[in-house]
């Protein structure tokens, strides 16, 4: 049965307006995935979508009817609302709201926990990589990466210790990179966000929400090749999950 959802999150980071409306509009492939709008209120958003409100650097509106390729869905809308802090920085006001067409409480349950890793993918993408442009690669894994107990095949393989906690120092072992050291950005049950000094590295389990492990990697080197980053993670995952 179809059911409206709505997922707020608010939060502060030490950057500025500017900085924060460039990163949703024209860097999304620095933290998400690339997405074009059309710079325009009525014009062209992600999804088949229209631009509902555009107003630089303070206000954000895409709204799409019948969301292309998802099934799950037959309306979407992403506000974002942007405000200079008193003292430096912004105040951001995320607002994701739309319909699910079925299994409603998993659905949202993986919308909620997927929002909190990409808006903080979001904050790391402005405090340490703003304005540069990354190769931009996500892929996921096969089949027997959806089986319980997959995220966790992932983390040991990548070399990250059991106790290993959020904030920590860490060496990772990267497919085409070899062993290199990282900070361990985030972590819980679902999620491992990896950041070296030219990439950031996402890690999803979604074994829990039905699906397969998943990886997206944002490399932000000069010469970055996003094929060949692809082919790379494509063996790994292939090798973890034999």
């Amino acid at each position: 049965m179809s059911k409206e959802f709505e997922i707020v999150r608010e939060f502060e980071v030490d950057a500025s307006p500017e900085q924060v409306w460039d990163a949703i509009t024209t860097g999304t492939g620095g933290w998400l995935w690339p997405m074009e709008y059309e710079q325009r209120e009525g014009g062209a958003a992600p999804f088949g979508g229209t631009v509902t409100a555009w107003d630089p650097p303070h206000r954000l509106t895409g709204r799409t009817e019948n969301v292309e390729d998802i099934a799950v869905q037959t309306f979407n809308q992403v506000d974002h609302l942007i405000e200079p802090r008193e003292g430096g920085g912004s105040w951001v006001r995320y607002v994701h709201s739309g319909i699910f067409v079925e299994d409603w409480d998993n659905q949202y349950d993986g919308a909620s926990k997927h929002t909190d890793f990409y808006l903080h993918t979001l904050r790391q993408y402005v405090l340490h990589f703003t304005g540069r442009q990354a190769a931009f690669t996500t892929l996921s894994g096969p089949a027997a990466a959806g089986a319980p107990g997959s995220f966790e095949v992932a983390r040991r393989a990548l070399g990250i210790a059991d106790d290993a906690a959020q904030g920590d120092r860490v060496s990772v072992e990267l497919p085409g990179a070899g062993r290199v050291p990282a900070v361990l950005d985030y972590r819980n049950t679902y999620f491992i966000g990896l950041r070296t000094d030219q990439a950031m590295y996402r890690f999803f389990g979604r074994d829990h929400f039905g699906a397969t492990v998943g990886v997206s990697v944002h490399d932000f080197a000069p010469d970055a090749d996003a094929a060949r980053i692809e082919a790379d993670w494509k063996e790994w995952l292939a090798a973890v999950y034999a």
